[in-house]
């Protein structure tokens, strides 16, 4: 089940969902947009093997942007902290221009 904004606030205030920081401009009416974090992180093998730690290289990314080929992972983290602890989240990215 997709929460409304009314729900996402409600499990906020009871604690069942964590976001910090919290800025209410971010919240969409069946979303919240997280931002992305300035570090990425590639593996640094192609070919990964379950079996084993498979090492990566982290990369900032500058401020004039970073290219992303296709194939390739990328591994980000947003620069909110969330949790929660009745429900799965979904994380999609997009693009959009300032």
């Amino acid at each position: 089940m997709i929460l409304t904004d009314k729900k996402i606030l409600e499990n906020i205030a009871s604690g069942d969902i964590v976001i910090k920081p919290f800025y209410r401009e971010c919240l969409g009416t069946n979303s919240y947009d997280v931002h992305l974090g300035d570090t990425l992180a590639i593996y640094k093998d192609d070919v990964l093997d379950a079996k084993k730690h498979n090492e990566v290289r982290y990369l900032k990314i500058p401020k004039n942007g970073i290219i992303l080929y296709p194939g390739k992972l990328y591994l980000g983290v947003t620069q909110e902290y969330t949790e929660t602890h009745k429900h799965v989240p979904v994380i999609e990215g997009k693009c959009f221009s300032p």
